[in-house]
């Protein structure tokens, strides 16, 4: 006889996965440790690959067990991961609830370590880490694991965010800790809004190799990574509390990278000025190393505004001041760098809009360049 209540929901976001899903759903099931009665809910967002309909097949033609149901959510249009992903949260019995991927990238054979870890230590999250000691990722180009180190890094420092893959799709958690918490539903990071919108909860992280889709099509585009950033925006701006010193806290942070990308924009009109000076007039130098001495003056520049507005430091020490030049130098080139990266990746592969592409880079890159001078150059604690 069929129980009520499982202990264990597994959920199956799913969109265009017809070749992938029937394997990912029996490798599942074999993987369940005896004992454990589990419902996996397939979440499917009218794949025009029909594959809703060949779950629905597959589950009419099986041999029912009763420690292991299958049931399909047939969403009418494409709303997104992690609305698909709270969709299947809503309908779930479980009382342990597991979010992965259907397209072999997260292996099954991970949930029964998942499952030993909340016996063990009676923890509240269990998170599949791609970056920990132990973990790995296979298959992926190096554009592509540039573009998650920077995705956790800006997770990690400009939410405040410990945990060491606040970006996985694997993970698990039980079901009571989400009571009462609004999600945005925004993009495909869900973990990141639990991660930022719980207090207290006790979270563990197990190493698993990721490996990339063999079958299908990835879904990662340019729409999913605007989202990200929207998403970081609004966790951002919503705050970890409502407490005045973090409201505080979150002004003071705003005000300093209002300040640091004001500088920046400055620093262009010092590089435009003097690259122009240098190859007109008297000197006439070519056009390169003209704007050679352009860069080195507007990098001057933007220390010198930096350090005394922005960061509001007044040691003005020689040796003190040639650490942070250089300092400052180094990240700037680095900034420069990603910058030119970004470019070159989102028009080159994803047909982006020059001027888009330029945009996104330029944000990108900009912020990142914020978050190393604030935390290394000018010693200053992150989030103030």
């Amino acid at each position: 006889m069929l129980q009520d209540n499982p202990k264990l929901s597994i959920i199956l976001p799913t969109y265009n996965e017809s070749q992938n899903i029937v394997s990912i759903i029996e490798l599942i099931r074999e993987n369940i440790p005896k004992g454990i009665h589990t419902e996996t809910i397939v979440v499917d967002d009218n794949s025009p690959d029909g594959t809703g309909k060949i779950v629905d097949e597959y589950v009419s033609n099986i041999k029912k067990i009763a420690e292991n149901t299958i049931n399909v959510i047939h969403r009418k249009t494409k709303n997104g991961l992690s609305s698909a992903i709270l969709n299947g949260i809503q309908n779930a019995k479980g009382e342990t609830i597991v979010v992965m991927d259907s397209d072999f990238s997260h292996p099954p054979q991970i949930i029964p370590k998942m499952i030993e870890v909340f016996k063990q230590y009676h923890c509240d999250l269990v998170v599949a880490s791609r970056y920990m000691t132990g973990g790995n990722i296979q298959g992926w180009p190096t554009k592509r694991r540039l573009m998650s180190k920077i995705a956790t890094l800006i997770a990690k420092k400009g939410l405040g965010v410990k945990t060491k893959d606040p970006m996985s799709g694997f993970f698990a958690f039980k079901k009571n800790v989400i009571n009462g918490l609004n999600f945005d539903a925004l993009g495909y990071k869900i973990l990141l809004e639990i991660l930022v919108k719980t207090k207290g909860i006790n979270i563990k992280e197990i190493p698993y190799t990721f490996e990339n889709r063999k079958l299908g099509s990835s879904k990662l585009d340019i729409s999913t990574i605007i989202d990200y950033f929207k998403s970081v925006w609004r966790l951002y701006k919503n705050g970890k509390n409502n407490t005045i010193d973090e409201k505080s806290n979150s002004i003071k942070f705003m005000s300093k990278a209002a300040r640091f990308f004001t500088v920046g924009a400055s620093g262009f009109i010092v590089n435009y000025v003097i690259s122009t000076l240098f190859t007109s007039g008297l000197t006439e130098l070519w056009y390169v190393h003209a704007n050679i001495f352009g860069i080195i003056a507007s990098i001057s520049s933007n220390f010198i505004l930096n350090k005394i507005w922005t960061f509001e430091d007044r040691d003005f020490s020689t040796k003190k001041i040639f650490s942070q030049y250089g300092k400052f130098s180094l990240f700037s080139s680095i900034g420069a760098i990603v910058q030119l990266g970004m470019v070159f990746w989102l028009v080159d592969s994803y047909d982006v809009l020059y001027p888009l592409a330029l945009i996104s880079a330029i944000g990108i890159a900009a912020f990142s360049n914020f978050i190393l001078n604030k935390k290394l150059t000018f010693k200053e604690k992150l989030w103030n």
